[in-house]
């Protein structure tokens, strides 16, 4: 494993950031940031604190992820996801350090039937997916060492996600309209986090590249939201929580066209792990094992 004396983290409240903090301590002396520490739509704030922090490790969880409001703040979604990953790369590589961040299943464009490999041709079809991809290009052309894990259909017991989302809807209603016609691998902040540390105590610069990191398995938002609902009831004896209004019975599946948004989601995101596998050894498990581990956080 490289010596890392200092790491430096961004967007520790977010999900992966969370996740993170209280993982990476065991890696070397941790700084962490937040929005109010480190805004990165600014340049010269990038700049500046990694100058002055000189980190060996720069890990970077922190992005625009209201992928809605990204089309119509397209320029704010670039700074963040585009520019200010680059920025980072390219101040890491003055400081002699080294770079972890993080992308997305949405760089892809949905049209293909079997899961994705990293060779795959991108083409995002929104907004957020496309700032996201241009940070992916971004580090890569600054030539620093780095890991670019793909994610998908992120969530924890931390932030704004699904998830909560369900939970908190699911207490307030009787009823549910939840898309059936998008497929996917829910993937846990916790499995992203431990993945991450795992591949960091691995890592040497032959292994610098773009590697897919998900939980095993498919489902739709659908068959996600039920398993949340399914396994809540089962947990909530048990650990004291209140009862849901709402009964899996009660979610319906509905279609893409029946909820439209601002932006265009792909209907089929599923991307193929054989590649971190082969360079770590990192096989996540399947996606139902990472939410039963995130429930059991709640």
């Amino acid at each position: 494993m490289p010596n890392f004396n200092t790491i430096l983290l961004t967007g520790k409240n977010g999900q992966v950031g969370h996740a993170l903090a209280s993982r990476l301590p065991t890696l070397g002396h941790l700084i962490t940031l937040d929005r109010s520490q480190l805004d990165l739509s600014n340049a010269d704030a990038i700049r500046k604190i990694v100058q002055e922090t000189k980190p060996d490790l720069i890990i970077n969880p922190a992005a625009y992820t209201a992928v809605d409001r990204a089309e119509s703040e397209s320029g704010l979604a670039y700074a963040i996801n585009a520019r200010a990953p680059g920025l980072l790369a390219e101040a890491a590589a003055e400081v002699g350090a080294r770079l972890v961040h993080y992308s997305t299943d949405y760089v892809f464009d949905g049209r293909k039937t079997s899961p994705y490999v990293e060779t795959d041709d991108t083409n995002p079809l929104n907004i957020y997916g496309a700032s996201k991809l241009a940070g992916e290009q971004a580090i890569r052309a600054s030539g620093v060492p780095h890991l670019i894990f793909r994610t998908s259909w992120v969530y924890g017991s931390h932030g704004n996600n699904f998830l909560l989302t369900m939970l908190r809807l699911a207490a307030e209603r009787d009823n549910l309209r939840v898309v059936a016609d998008q497929e996917g691998a829910p993937t846990s902040s916790i499995c992203i986090a431990e993945a991450t540390v795992q591949a960091i105590e691995n890592w040497h610069d032959s292994k610098t590249g773009i590697y897919h990191l998900t939980n095993a398995g498919a489902t739709s938002w659908h068959g996600f939201c039920l398993d949340i609902i399914e396994q809540y009831d089962k947990l909530r004896g048990v650990r004291g929580w209140p009862a849901l209004k709402i009964k899996p019975s009660q979610i319906t599946a509905i279609t893409t066209k029946d909820y439209p948004t601002p932006a265009i989601r792909p209907s089929y995101s599923l991307m193929n792990g054989q590649k971190i596998e082969a360079a770590f050894g990192i096989s996540l498990p399947p996606w139902q094992t990472g939410l039963s581990n995130v429930m059991a956080t709640l």
